[in-house]
């Protein structure tokens, strides 16, 4: 769980809005309990989506994160 703490814990520094995709299905990323949910395991493709003023450090700040696990 501790990845995805990271994870939400990033997201949660932003004012943007961010949404994790996986197999179609969208997930709030600012959410632990949605972020659990994907069930995403290193080496899993995800799409990373951003909408608002600092849409742009916010997904690199996440791809950051998740190149750090």
């Amino acid at each position: 769980a501790r990845p995805a703490a990271d994870f939400c814990k990033t997201a949660s520094q932003f004012k943007c809005n961010i949404k994790v995709i996986k197999d179609g299905e969208e997930f709030e990323a600012k959410s632990m309990l949605m972020v659990l949910c994907i069930g995403a395991v290193k080496g899993d493709e995800i799409e990373i989506t951003a909408d608002g003023e600092d849409e742009q450090q916010a997904i690199d700040a996440l791809i950051e994160t998740l190149d750090m696990e």
